[in-house]
């Protein structure tokens, strides 16, 4: 069945299943003056009680903090408070595995949900789960009300369900050897359809010849009883009526069913309505139509079996109608036509555990209905009732509805502070149609153990002036201070002031904090890690000089802006190592006696040394020699190693060039040595050795240098005699053919010379070079 809670009181502070999360240390940002303020932040926050644990100008709420965060600030795990919450269960009676046909019992003696009360102490933030089984009996007995609309409409109606009585209680027994059934009819109210109608009217509301009982709101025709010939009897005898307007009063009549229990007949068994209409229904507000104001009371009002005050009450609303349907533990059935599936299948989804059924034109399909209804799946609605108090977690549990199988439920239940006084609360779960429940008593975690040791008007507390508890004082009211050394109206006086300022500076407590009773209140930062202290708040622990980008390197503890080193590191940042294991060389020397051990490191004093431990020497004799195997097995892979090269020879960078060019130089940044060497076939190979910092790089030349072998030389030379001679003798072809060519055209030219007539006695192209110019107007004179 369909799990609620019912509060039974309100439950102040609750909130379960929170997974929001604050940012940053919530603790911290509490400022939580006592340790009952501080575990009331959260699961995560503890106090120190220690008396000695607070720094100088450190205001009492520091005390507060992550547990984590308050042990390394050096407040020993003894002594922070840091209560948990439990749980005990109280009743535990196992659930029955009763089969149909058992023996019968009674249903107060069937148990069909475990535990049924638990006693929970609930500290703020921590949830605490607890874990409910649930299981359907067999045969467990069933109450069925079959509330039905007689308005003139749902006339083929009524004379199907006039054999239902019988028919229902065979289908039924397949469920529970424990039924009963009972009948009731609705229409309108007298005042709304009707108010300028006739008496006669009234009396057969019907048109025609038809016969009609006279309208009513809502009529108990049958109380429940496990006789279905005599439901059949009775509904049989009923007649239609009918209304002016389409929608019904069905809800007065559903108020009636689920708050008249001794007329009805209700057992504390599982109880079922069944609501069946062709038509809409009115609810609160509609009866102003016909002059009804006051909203319904919720209350029975039958007399004879008859709604008395349908023209005094409103309908009630849907929000009324949900609240007794589950107080009174009523699952309702809606059997409606298609027409109004859409408008039921809203209201569904308000009312806890209803069902919707297409009921046909004549409601031949009821008793289908209302088996198919009770077999529902009855755990989805449980989960979207808890989520909004409680989480639900239901484990595996089959074909869901049908097989009554046992189911499990995780709830996790968690406190979000303290009710007033922190008095204890109690909430119930219970499924609906059930009397069973689960009581859960909540017990609060408001205060520390340490609480009740406290001392009133303690001495350490400026003359009685707190209590003293849980390692820091409680100031009474209107007295502030950590020891409650000033009233709340001398807080801020010039006088005290004075003595806040470092040095008779102008700043008060170093512009970090504010000056209470005369003592700085260093101010707290974002970043919970970093805290201001001192008298003046003139100290922080995280203005230090830092290296490798972390406080102190990573190797102490910031104190007033200096760092105070771990044990074997030194200098301003805690970055210098005293450890000197980091520069033994192999032979058990310091830097190979070749340096000096400077913050863990080796400094090498002879140029010709370098490495982590003055060991490498790139420019000592036999460098060449030593790498010439693994050089060879990598680059061309020959050589002594070439079968184990991977593993001996993987401690250099290998770099291949084209051709000794290539090849780098000499730099004064790091030693480098060239070396050729000679493989087994008497070829050259040409590399480099050098370490740069810690790495170590070899560049070699991809080709080898081979001499030429004595088989090839005779035809090397034959090659080479055989293109000598050709070459000659192209050459003297080239030196023939050039002679013949110029004989020819020298022939040519004698020709052309002796063909040559030339005048001998002017030359025809001479010019002379003198030209004579006369003057038109010279006369002679």
């Amino acid at each position: 069945m369909d799990l609620k809670l019912l509060f039974m009181s309100t439950l102040f502070g609750i909130i379960c299943c929170s997974s929001a999360q604050q940012e940053g240390n919530e603790c911290i940002k509490a400022n939580a003056l006592s340790c009952g303020e501080c575990i009331q932040v959260g699961a995560k926050c503890g106090w120190c009680t220690d008396t000695e644990f607070l720094k100088q100008g450190e205001p009492t709420s520091a005390r507060c903090d992550e547990l984590e965060s308050l042990m390394k600030r050096g407040c020993d795990a003894a002594r922070i408070e840091n209560p948990h919450g439990g749980q005990r269960i109280l009743k535990n009676k196992a659930v029955t595995n009763r089969k149909k046909g058992a023996e019968k019992l009674r249903p107060e003696d069937i148990t069909q949900i475990q535990p049924q009360k638990l006693s929970l102490n609930l500290r703020s933030g921590e949830p605490q789960n607890i874990k409910l089984r649930f299981k359907r009996a067999e045969d467990y007995p069933i109450d069925l009300y079959y509330l039905m609309d007689l308005s003139y409409s749902m006339k083929d109606d009524l004379e199907n369900v006039k054999n239902l009585g019988t028919s229902l209680m065979k289908e039924m027994s397949k469920i529970t050897s424990d039924f009963r059934i009972g009948f009731g009819s609705f229409v309108e109210k007298t005042v709304m359809p009707y108010i300028s109608t006739t008496p006669a009217k009234l009396l057969n509301p019907c048109t025609g010849d038809q016969n009609c009982t006279s309208p009513f709101s809502y009529k108990n025709v049958l109380k429940l009883t496990s006789n279905g010939h005599q439901f059949n009897s009775l509904v049989g005898k009923q007649q239609i009526s009918g209304n002016l307007d389409s929608p019904e009063g069905g809800f007065d009549a559903i108020m009636q069913v689920a708050v008249c229990g001794e007329h009805i007949g209700w057992r504390n068994v599982t109880r079922l309505l069944v609501f069946s209409t062709d038509a809409g229904f009115h609810f609160a507000g509609d009866g102003k139509l016909g002059g009804i104001v006051l909203p319904n009371d919720g209350r029975c009002h039958l007399e004879n079996n008859m709604y008395t005050m349908s023209h005094y009450y409103d309908y009630p609303s849907i929000a009324h109608l949900v609240q007794k349907l589950s107080e009174n533990n009523i699952q309702t059935i809606f059997a409606v036509t298609e027409e109004f599936q859409p408008v039921y299948k809203e209201l569904k989804n308000l009312i806890p555990k209803s069902a919707v059924g297409t009921l046909s034109a004549n409601s031949s399909n009821v008793i289908n209905l209302i088996v198919d209804a009770y077999n529902v799946s009855p755990w989805s609605f449980f989960i979207k009732i808890c989520l909004s108090f409680l989480r639900g977690d239901p484990g595996e549990h089959g074909e869901r509805g049908r097989e009554r199988k046992e189911v499990s439920f995780n709830i996790n239940i968690t406190a979000q502070g303290c009710p007033k006084q922190g008095k204890p609360e109690s909430i119930k779960i219970k499924p609906l149609g059930f009397t069973e429940e689960v009581e859960i008593l909540l017990n609060f975690i408001c205060e520390c153990d340490c609480h009740k040791q406290g001392i009133k008007n303690s001495d350490m507390c400026h003359n009685g002036n707190g209590t003293f508890e849980c390692g820091a004082c409680r100031c009474n009211k209107g007295r502030v201070g950590r020891q409650c050394e000033c009233r709340k109206d001398e807080v801020s006086t010039e006088d005290l002031d004075k003595n806040c300022r470092k040095d008779n500076g102008t700043d008060i407590c170093s512009n970090n904090g504010e000056c209470v009773c005369g003592t700085c209140e260093c101010k707290k930062r974002d970043n919970p890690e970093e805290r201001y202290s001192g008298k003046f708040c003139e100290c922080d622990n995280f203005n230090c000089d830092r290296s490798n980008n972390k406080l102190c390197g990573g190797h102490g503890r910031c104190e007033c802006r200096v760092c105070i080193c771990d044990a074997n590191y030194t200098g301003s940042a805690c970055d210098c190592s005293l450890d000197t294991s980091t520069c033994l060389a192999s032979n058990k020397q310091i830097c190979n006696g070749r340096g000096n051990c400077e913050c863990g490191t080796c400094r090498c004093t002879d140029p010709k040394f370098q490495g982590p431990t003055c060991e490498i020497c790139p420019t000592c004799p036999g460098v060449c020699t030593e790498h010439k195997s693994c050089v060879q097995c990598r680059a061309f892979g020959t050589g002594e190693k070439k079968d184990t090269c991977e593993r001996d020879c993987s401690y250099f960078n290998l770099i291949k060039v084209k051709d000794r060019d290539k090849l780098p130089q000499p730099v004064q940044a790091f030693p480098l040595m060239h070396c050729k060497e000679r493989d087994a076939n008497d070829c050259w190979f040409y590399y480099t050795y050098a370490v740069n910092n810690t790495e170590k790089e070899v560049h070699v030349v991809e080709t080898l240098e081979c001499p030429a072998g004595p088989d090839i030389i005779p035809i090397v030379a034959g090659v080479v005699t055989g293109i000598v001679l050709i070459g000659l003798a192209l050459l003297l072809i080239w030196k023939l053919l050039m002679i013949i060519h110029d004989r020819r055209e020298f022939a040519k030219f004698e020709k052309e010379k002796m063909n040559a007539k030339w005048d001998t006695g002017e030359n025809p192209i001479y010019k002379s070079a003198v030209t004579t110019v006369i003057n038109p107007k010279y006369e002679g004179k």
